[in-house]
């Protein structure tokens, strides 16, 4: 660690805003010019496979590979920025996993997945959602579209805090949901966004299940 390296905790909140607008910039603002160069070319390559799997596979195949790749690297590397020292990534994983940052980072892209929802529904009023092989309208159609952005705003601020009910609430969710995708792909056979829908459900719900224990019980949880 360079000896004439700030290491206040401003200095460092300073660091992760710059290492969020450009991979490897916190690092390197903070000295650490090698570990900087590796975030920088490695953020680099991942767009470019992004790029790549999007002249070949389309846009949708990109944005997966950004989702599941692209930006929890580009927040890790940000986290990384905060540490009293560049770790190794070994070292910055574990530190995350021991806060729980991964499920943190799950509830961000459920608040993004909210935004988008809505607009989509904003930008698309005549859109309706497939529920059990049927397509409602009027009222009871927009009520089936309105229950997607409010669920993954309220599951998505359970996990940012790591709530109880924010896991149970994701649960219900993933079981409804699965039965859904079931249901749709028994009526309309098969389809590419409906299948990765469902195996992205089934991966991220073992995953959840997994780090259960994450979210503790309303007992030992601070007041809202």
């Amino acid at each position: 660690m360079p000896g004439d390296a700030p290491t206040s905790d401003g200095f460092r909140r300073q660091a992760v805003v710059c290492s969020v607008l450009l991979p490897g910039l916190g690092q390197a603002v903070r000295g650490y010019r090698a570990h900087a160069a590796g975030i920088f070319f490695t953020t680099a390559a991942l767009l470019a496979c992004a790029a790549l799997l999007a002249r070949a596979g389309g846009g949708e195949s990109a944005v997966f590979f950004l989702m599941l790749l692209v930006l929890p690297w580009w927040a890790l590397q940000s986290y990384g920025a905060s540490l009293p020292g560049p770790l190794g990534w070994k070292h910055t994983l574990q530190a995350a996993w021991a806060n729980s940052h991964d499920i943190r980072f799950l509830g961000a892209l459920f608040l993004l997945t909210a935004v988008t929802d809505l607009y989509i529904i904003l930008a698309r009023p005549d859109y309706a959602l497939t529920v059990f092989c049927l397509k409602p309208g009027g009222f009871w159609g927009m009520l089936a579209k309105a229950q997607s952005p409010t669920l993954h705003l309220l599951i998505g601020y359970g996990f940012l805090r790591l709530r109880r009910w924010g896991l149970l609430l994701y649960l219900a969710y993933a079981a409804f949901g699965v039965m859904n995708a079931s249901a749709n792909y028994a009526c309309f056979g098969y389809g590419r966004i409906r299948m990765v829908f469902l195996f992205t459900l089934v991966a991220f719900t073992l995953y959840i299940v997994w780090r259960r224990r994450c979210f503790p019980p309303p007992a030992a949880q601070p007041a809202l």
